[in-house]
């Protein structure tokens, strides 16, 4: 019986920058080396790892093809023994693939072009790309190694393809971003192709943050009977070695999974580490307000980046219980960062009176609060233009469905943390990171959430209670049910009425938000598009 010689494939969990292709270009061929000084024969990266991704509109530009075709060039001429597999994005005539290089000594040997081309979720494929017809299968060491990339691997066919074109083994090149229990609708779809090929898989994800994406790495291995053999960390990059030997893969690290609020504030930190790196930004402003949305905004933003780069602003006004200044100080001193409190009963006062002869006759209501909102938004949007440093809002998601706060106020910033996290799961990640090591005031996790915009004032005043208002939001925003499907499972109409109306009166503040971190399978983001201006009436 012939022996199979013992291929070993090394994983590259990149994080790569969008656009900078000679950094990402020296990066890979760093892990390359490394991973041939370790042993390795064959090293597969991410989709798109050249170049990053997504690419979006910068895919419609000619020139940027070119500079990808130019850093490839240079990239091979830099591999010497060890295969590299490699995606960029190719330009071919009038046509455009998301692709995969095939590089050994110095030169590309093959090219292989995606197949399937998602338009769904987050993605929009369709628009740049055009679909790759073709198997590419490589030998290395006289084993054959199929590519695919990232939705090639989500149905049937191009794993099929590859296989009856000879791979024993199928590597797998993604850029597939995380949302919530993801991991496990993977591993299922890896499953589904192995017992279709009885080939066994090697997965390599992008990792980092891309505006509102987060890519979790979380590269994994799966052997012939579909078995987990290896699995990278999450939210960090990695370079391992996994080896092919008599057939199958066999067993390497395993990183322990991690529970989902682990998972979520992972991916929360690595959206602010990344957004704020990647893009020059000195630091953050975050304005505290006592309350738990921005006790934990201002947390993930102090583990992303460190004491020294995050800014905490409490802006009391006459409304401003003591409690919330205790609990603010309290707090920072806990985390070791700047704090400042700067009162803007002033500034309210002089709004009053350059406003009173227009609003004579009016009773106090809603006016006055915003105005409350847009002075502290005025604060610290100064503050970041004095500083440089970039405003966080402290917005979630139940909020940003139903309007619940104040253009050019609370919303007023540059990055939404919290952005695609319901008030519950808030509570919960809260609990999470103080299980860790506590920081987070528990009088902050258990007095009533307020705006303190008025005396005596809490959510609940406006809003029913969380929990109710966020299975609504999750049933109509997530799954696309109609109130008629959610009177059916016993939610109470007057609840269901009101937040639908509250969720599609408030397009017009989400389309106006800063972009925010998307954690769940749909945010209201890349993944959200509804109009402004519409009259449709849901099924009742």
């Amino acid at each position: 019986m012939t022996t199979l010689p013992t291929l070993r494939i090394a994983i590259a969990q990149l994080n790569c920058v969008l656009g900078d292709i000679a950094g990402n270009a020296r990066r890979i061929a760093e892990m390359s080396l490394q991973a041939r000084d370790a042993g390795a024969d064959i090293v597969v990266t991410p989709e798109l790892a050249l170049c990053g991704y997504p690419p979006e509109d910068l895919l419609l530009r000619p020139d940027f093809y070119r500079a990808c075709a130019r850093e490839l060039v240079a990239l091979a001429a830099r591999i010497r023994g060890v295969t590299l597999v490699v995606g960029f994005p190719e330009a071919d005539g009038e046509r455009r693939f998301n692709a995969a290089a095939v590089i050994q000594e110095g030169r590309v040997i093959a090219v292989y072009r995606k197949h399937r081309l998602p338009n769904y979720e987050v993605f929009d494929e369709e628009r740049y790309f055009d679909h790759g017809t073709r198997p590419c299968v490589i030998a290395v060491k006289g084993i054959g190694c199929g590519i695919n990339i990232c939705a090639d691997v989500w149905e049937a066919g191009a794993a099929d393809a590859a296989y009856a074109a000879g791979a024993q083994l199928l590597l797998a090149l993604n850029a597939s971003p995380y949302h919530m229990n993801k991991q496990s609708s993977r591993y299922e779809v890896l499953r589904n192709r192995i017992a279709d090929t009885a080939m066994p898989v090697i997965y390599a994800n992008l990792v980092g943050g891309q505006d509102e994406l987060v890519f979790d790495g979380a590269s994994f291995a799966l052997d012939a009977r579909g078995d987990l053999v290896y699995q990278a960390p999450s939210f960090e990059e990695s370079l391992d070695i996994v080896e092919f030997v008599d057939g199958d893969l066999q067993r390497g690290r395993v990183a322990a999974a991690q529970p989902l609020e682990a998972d979520v504030y992972g991916a929360l930190r690595l959206g602010v580490r990344d957004y704020i790196g990647k893009n020059g930004f000195p630091g953050a402003i975050i304005g505290l307000s006592g309350g738990v949305d921005s006790a934990l905004t201002l947390t993930i933003a102090v583990d992303a980046l460190g004491p020294d780069k995050v800014r905490a602003v409490m802006m009391p006004s006459p409304y401003t219980a003591q409690m919330s200044l205790d609990d603010s100080r309290e707090l920072v001193a806990n985390l070791g960062i700047r704090y400042d409190e700067i009162p803007i009963e002033p500034a309210m006062k002089t709004f009053e009176a350059m406003l009173a002869k227009e609003f004579a006759g009016r009773a106090a209501d809603a006016t006055e609060e915003n105005l409350q909102a847009r002075i502290r938004g005025m604060i610290l949007m100064a503050l970041s233009n004095k500083f440089g440093a970039i405003v966080l809002t402290t917005g979630n998601k139940s909020e940003m469905a139903v309007g619940y706060a104040t253009l050019y106020g609370d919303m007023a910033g540059g990055f939404a943390v919290i952005k695609d996290i319901y008030k519950t799961f808030v509570y919960r990640l809260c609990a999470w990171r103080n299980g860790v090591a506590p920081v987070i005031p528990q009088n902050i996790l258990t007095r009533a959430p307020s705006a303190e915009l008025k005396p005596g004032q809490t959510d609940q005043d406006t809003l029913p209670p969380y929990e109710t208002l966020d299975a609504i939001i999750q049933c109509y925003m997530e799954h696309d049910e109609s109130p008629r499907e959610m009177l059916a499972k016993g939610f109470g109409e007057t609840d269901v009425r009101r937040i639908v109306q509250m969720l599609r009166r408030s397009e017009y503040k989400r389309r106006q938000s800063p972009v925010g971190i998307r954690v769940t399978r749909r945010g209201f983001g890349k993944d959200w598009r509804y109009p402004i201006t519409s009259r449709y009436v849901d099924e009742w």
